[in-house]
């Protein structure tokens, strides 16, 4: 019976190979999503519905990636951690951690707000226009996303970057250029 679980805990998966697959996965899915996003959606919040009827399609096609960008995000997250094994700091990988869950939670309530649009203005377009649904609804989003998902990603890279330097598992390169962008999402934008 021992055996049978030596042989379990060893034959894991190559992680970080899973790390890096997952990673990029995850990197591609949400960028090609808020290009999509970013292109479709015009930046003023006003009671001009016509992207609605321009992009709809591509908003909910942008929308539909989420989370599989999520699920990749998650099993980076795990993948790390596995990988990270006797090293891990409890501190740093709690950050590490809570801060990843807490943007993949606020995307997911980001987008699912979006979807929420689009299914409002596909049933009947006039009761957005009748209400203040939609003004708020795109405010709403922007804060989640653009203000706290934002700087939860920048503490995210933070600890991460942090974790790197301390497990020297990373290049110093890749480190800095972690740190320089976790500042920019923290702080800069």
């Amino acid at each position: 019976m021992a055996d049978e679980i030596k042989n379990l805990t060893r034959n894991r998966l190559r992680t970080p190979r899973a790390a890096a697959l997952a990673g990029i996965l995850f990197a591609i899915l949400l960028l090609v999503s808020l290009v999509l996003i970013r292109t479709s959606v015009p930046e003023k919040y006003d009671y001009s519905y016509s992207w609605l009827d321009d992009n709809a399609r591509r908003v909910a096609f942008a929308i539909g990636l989420i989370p599989f960008a999520g699920i990749a995000f998650l099993w980076f997250l795990g993948v790390i951690r596995d990988r990270l094994g006797p090293l891990e700091d409890r501190f740093f990988s709690t950050v590490f951690f809570g801060s990843g869950l807490l943007f993949t939670a606020m995307t997911f309530i980001s987008a699912a707000i979006a979807g929420s649009i689009l299914n409002i203005y596909s049933a009947d377009k006039e009761i957005l226009r009748q209400t203040p649904t939609y003004i708020f609804s795109r405010a709403f989003m922007n804060q989640i996303i653009n203000v706290y998902g934002l700087r939860m990603a920048g503490v995210f890279m933070l600890s991460l970057g942090t974790i790197w330097v301390r497990t020297k598992i990373m290049p110093r390169i890749i480190v800095f250029l972690t740190y320089g962008l976790a500042l920019l999402m923290l702080f800069g934008l």
